[in-house]
């Protein structure tokens, strides 16, 4: 009697603990290990309270970007997901949430911030620029650019500022699309197997692989 195998996602653990770069950078490290192995699946679990910053959630995003085609992209939000966070979950080529997880994403205000231009009058000394008034920072400008990657999956200029639940997410095919049907399906052994609640990880267990969890900065590096 022929058994079919079950797939098992290689699972990657990625917290949410705000500003911390020697944990990020040892986890990056180690996700750049795991990719050049080209796992068939890779699972990232999100968990925590605290956002991604997020110049560390876009370059995940370009490490995530560069993976081999081989390798299927699953994000599993174990916890609401914001800002940075929200970029990377969306990243997914199958996405899980939890059931009651939300997924939010502020405003930014750019407004003082601005780009020097080759045709601007920067070069001549007497222009008086002062920028001694001004409250922006190159982190505001890293946040608008994750509103513009975020902004290919969710319209930002409505939703920012809101709470994103499970319907609206399904409504834009985030979540309980047939990716994650088959996805499912293949997991479980059967291509008949029961409809599960789309978008709810409580009918998720883990499959396959533990969790790659942080271990000691000075271990990983």
């Amino acid at each position: 009697m022929k058994t079919e195998t079950k797939l098992e996602p290689r699972r990657f653990e990625l917290r949410q603990i705000g500003f911390n770069d020697d944990y990020y950078l040892s986890r990056i490290y180690r996700l750049e290990e795991i990719l050049e192995e080209q796992p068939e699946q890779l699972q990232i679990d999100i968990v925590g309270e605290n956002a991604i910053p997020a110049d560390t959630a876009l370059l995940i995003r370009s490490i995530l970007n560069q993976r081999s085609p081989k390798t299927q992209l699953i994000t599993n939000a174990r916890s609401s997901v914001s800002g940075g966070s929200a970029l990377i979950w969306l990243l997914g080529d199958v996405r899980m949430i939890r059931e009651d997880a939300k997924l939010y994403f502020r405003r930014s205000d750019t407004s003082e911030l601005s780009e020097v231009k080759l045709d601007e009058p920067w070069k001549n000394p007497e222009t008086g620029f002062d920028d001694s008034e001004s409250e922006a920072s190159p982190g505001e400008d890293e946040h608008a650019r994750v509103l513009d990657a975020i902004n290919e999956y969710l319209p930002v200029k409505e939703m920012a500022g809101r709470m994103i639940g499970i319907p609206v997410l399904r409504q834009f095919g985030l979540i309980g699309n047939e990716a994650l049907d088959d996805f499912l399906a293949t997991s479980l052994g059967s291509k008949n197997a029961p409809e599960s609640k789309a978008g709810s990880e409580s009918k998720l267990k883990p499959i396959g692989a533990e969790v790659e969890s942080p271990k000691s900065t000075s271990a990983q590096r």
